[in-house]
């Protein structure tokens, strides 16, 4: 709990495929995934759908926030989909990522650094037990990324949630208390620090 482990290797190493393999988007050719105690092929499509929702928080390189909705509507979606809407929640969420201010504005008229804290207060809302980052910083100038990745390891920690980002960004990995390496679909070695 509380964890920040990045996974660092080249483009087609795998490192987003880890990460859709824990979130149960995708299958293994072998092998179990467990998350929390468990088994995600165990569980079945609804199984692994239920815990994406209620335990995963997601980051995407690409933000992948809803074009027709505001800051706060993106946000608020998150919890809309656990069927608790709850629109304090999601200004709280957009307070603590700095963008109380920027709650009614569409992604078109958010900069790349207030759009990726969007999409870190979409994941963070569900408090859920473990966030998973594909490239965080990969689509940010080195001071917004900075500030982006700050955010997130201070988060989790607070939290008590595990981050595993995806990165190529030797800064990101810097940040995380564990650093794995991956090469050819295989987690090769910890080089943590």
């Amino acid at each position: 709990p509380g964890e920040v482990v990045a996974v660092v290797g080249r483009s087609g190493s795998g490192k987003t495929t880890l990460l859709n393999l824990v979130a149960g988007l995708d299958r293994p050719d072998r092998g179990t995934v467990r998350v929390a105690g468990q088994d995600l092929r165990a569980l079945g499509e609804h199984g692994r759908t239920r815990l994406r929702r209620e335990r995963l928080g997601f980051v995407f390189q690409f933000f992948n926030l809803l074009p027709t909705l505001t800051a706060r509507e993106n946000v608020l979606l998150a919890l809309e989909l656990r069927g608790r809407a709850d629109p304090r929640r999601a200004d709280e969420a957009l307070e603590a990522v700095g963008l109380a201010d920027k709650a009614h504005r569409y992604p078109h008229e958010l900069s790349g650094g207030e759009q990726q804290r969007v999409a870190v207060a979409r994941a963070l809302v569900k408090d859920p037990a473990a966030i998973l980052a594909d490239e965080p910083t990969g689509n940010l100038d080195t001071r917004t990324g900075d500030e982006v990745l700050a955010l997130l390891c201070r988060a989790a920690r607070d939290r008590g949630a595990a981050l595993v980002m995806a990165t190529h960004s030797e800064r990101a990995a810097r940040a995380a208390d564990r650093v794995l390496r991956m090469a050819d679909g295989r987690l090769t070695e910890d080089v943590s620090p």
